[in-house]
Order: C-alpha cells, then structure tokens, then sequence
C-alpha cells in the first residue's frame, strides 16, 4: 500500500473522522464502522484532506475536468478544500461548485452557488462517502438540470466496498453501470483493515479481533 495511503487512514483515526462500534448508517443498515466527514472542522484538517483528494483526483482523472462539484452539505468544504490543494499542488486553476438544500429566490439566485455551470464543463464529484450510491441519485440530475455538462468521474474518501442499491454490484461499479461515470476513492475499507488489524496505532489497536468479525459478518451481508 502506498505510504499516502497509510497516512490517510491515520488522519481519519486521529481526526476521529473514522469510528469502529455500533451504527446505523443513512441506508438503515447497521454498521461497525462509521466514516464522517463532518469531523474535519479545524483550517490544518482541511488543508490536509483537501491535499489528499487532490492527489487522489490527479491519480484517477488527471487534469481533464473544469469543475469540482460537491453535493449540500458536506460536499460543501471537500469541494472548496480540495480546489484550493489542486491549484497549489498540479498549478490548474478548477472551479468548485455546489448545491444549496433550498432555491435562493434573491440575490444570487437560483439552486448553485460557487461556479455557474456552462454547457460543455467537465465535472468531478467528490463526496465524502458513498455506501449504497444513493446519493448520486439525488446529485445526477441537479447536475443535469443546470448545464449540457459531461460528469467525468467521483471521487470520495472512503470506499465502502458494499453493495449498491441494486443489491448486485458494489455501489461505485453500480454507479459507473447506470450513469457511465468512473469512481475512484483515496482508500478502500480493505486497506483500511489491512494497515489496523491488530496493529497498534499510537498505543490503541483500533481493530482488534472483535471488530474483524464484526467487519467480516457485515461484508458477509453487503459486501460487493
């Protein structure tokens, strides 16, 4: 596993981003492990993560895309974070893009803040993660509804590994299936378990025994 790759799941530890318990995740289905990126609240973690999606998106999609577009709420900060580290890092200028929950009626008007969108723009969406890929369901057709623009992939921290909506594919693979669009994350849960497993972190082994076979039963379950 790449050295970034292993740092990245440090900083979601030490970030307390990343959590291993009991949890009900959005899909309802019960989960021993929780990933939030609402937990990111400080200017040097989101300098940091906006870092690590910058490489990831560089790796997976290379400079081909115009717009950086992240879903309300938490795709808000990820979108800004990740422009921000892009520019500095690769030297390309990308716009960062957003919905808002509700249509602004005054001002700047309209569903979008951030960039507008034109026909013709190259979007990447970044999310934080994604478990059944619901939420692209939702994120698609804004996207659609504003500009003739091409969606040229997803990228998200954490990749699951589970099942999509359809029960069939993983999510990432059911999403590229119906929509065409590529997906690519920074980690995948299985490296995750590989760099913790009965490894200790700073003192505490964050995936002991108990939690793998909890890890194994739920993928047993959903997983792709």
């Amino acid at each position: 596993m790449e050295r970034y790759k292993e740092e990245f799941i440090e900083f979601m530890v030490d970030s307390q981003v990343l959590q291993f318990g009991e949890f009900t995740l959005k899909s309802g289905r019960k989960s021993p492990f929780f990933m939030n990126a609402g937990a990111y609240v400080t200017g040097a973690q989101l300098e940091r993560l906006g870092e690590y999606y910058a490489r990831a998106i560089h790796e997976n999609f290379g400079d081909d895309f115009d717009v950086l577009f992240g879903p309300a709420y938490k795709g808000i900060p990820l979108s800004v974070a990740a422009a921000i580290a892009y520019s500095r890092l690769y030297g390309k200028e990308i716009r960062y893009c957003s919905n808002r929950k509700e249509v602004k009626d005054h001002g700047d008007v309209g569903i979008l803040l951030g960039s507008r969108l034109n026909d013709g723009d190259r979007v990447i969406i970044i999310e934080d993660v994604t478990t059944s890929g619901k939420s692209i369901e939702e994120t698609y057709p804004i996207l659609m509804s504003q500009a003739r623009v091409e969606v040229k992939g997803l990228i998200v921290s954490l990749n699951r590994m589970e099942k999509g909506l359809s029960g069939k594919l993983g999510a990432l693979a059911e999403i590229k299936e119906k929509y065409g669009i590529e997906a690519g994350s920074i980690v995948t849960m299985a490296e995750v378990t590989e760099h913790l497993y009965n490894r200790p972190y700073k003192g505490k082994i964050y995936i002991d025994d108990g939690i793998k076979a909890a890890l194994d039963a739920y993928y047993e379950q959903y997983g792709a």
